[in-house]
């Protein structure tokens, strides 16, 4: 198995202004992940840090370009493939952590694993495995709303976990929390990305976390570049 699991070739978006413009959101970008490498992404509001995200995620359709997922490229994917390898290989964390409110922690863990297909029972051992890791085993049966935010969001962390994936994508996981609990998220999730050997794209406003990643990448004006 390639050590790359994503890849960006190329990679170009655009969107119509009124008129017969275009605006450019992402220029030639060429961006490689591999496993158990997290890469800060940061740069300021509106220089196309989240529709970078989304592109590789396959959650959006670039104009031009290649998104490579484990070795394969998706470009020409209907979109029930797209979706299955998204679900298969990709975890999601965001800056509010969008957990179901009527649901206690576990099953929020338990539900996308159930989505892809393992049992019941099944997720329920993964989910309890992996609250435990990130210090919530005495949390499981808690709701959202008898969570604090760090807790919460470590619940988030677990959940894009849940499926195993190769690919961490998350838009401002920490930006929500004060300076002491951001630190305490990011080294759980840290610890976790490393052991689990995921890639991780991280976008982020903090420095001083982007500093403790493996490499950081600079957008601005939708051009990517070393830091």
């Amino acid at each position: 198995m390639s050590r790359v699991a994503l890849e960006l070739k190329g990679v170009q978006q655009r969107f119509r202004q009124a008129g017969n413009g275009f605006l450019e959101v992402i220029r030639e970008a060429d961006l490689k992940l591999e496993r158990g490498e997290m890469v800060a992404l940061v740069g300021p509001s509106g220089s196309g840090k989240s529709t970078l995200l989304h592109i590789a995620g396959l959650l959006e359709h670039q104009a031009e370009g290649d998104v490579i997922i484990n070795g394969t490229a998706t470009r020409e994917l209907s979109d029930d493939k797209r979706t299955e390898l998204r679900r298969t290989t990709m975890g999601f964390v965001y800056q509010y952590h969008h957990l179901l409110p009527e649901f206690s922690a576990l099953e929020n863990v338990v539900l996308p694993q159930m989505i892809a297909g393992k049992s019941r029972s099944e997720a329920r051992v993964r989910a309890t495995e992996l609250l435990q890791r990130v210090g919530l085993g005495e949390r499981l049966d808690h709701r959202p709303a008898k969570l604090s935010g760090g807790e919460q969001q470590r619940v988030a962390v677990a959940r894009a976990l849940a499926n195993a994936p190769a690919i961490v994508l998350a838009d401002e996981p920490t930006g929500n929390l004060d300076v002491h609990t951001a630190d305490g998220v990011f080294d759980m999730l840290a610890q976790m990305v490393r052991a689990d050997r995921v890639a991780a794209l991280i976008a982020t406003h903090n420095m001083e976390i982007a500093r403790r990643m493996d490499r950081v990448v600079t957008i601005r004006d939708g051009v990517l570049g070393a830091a």
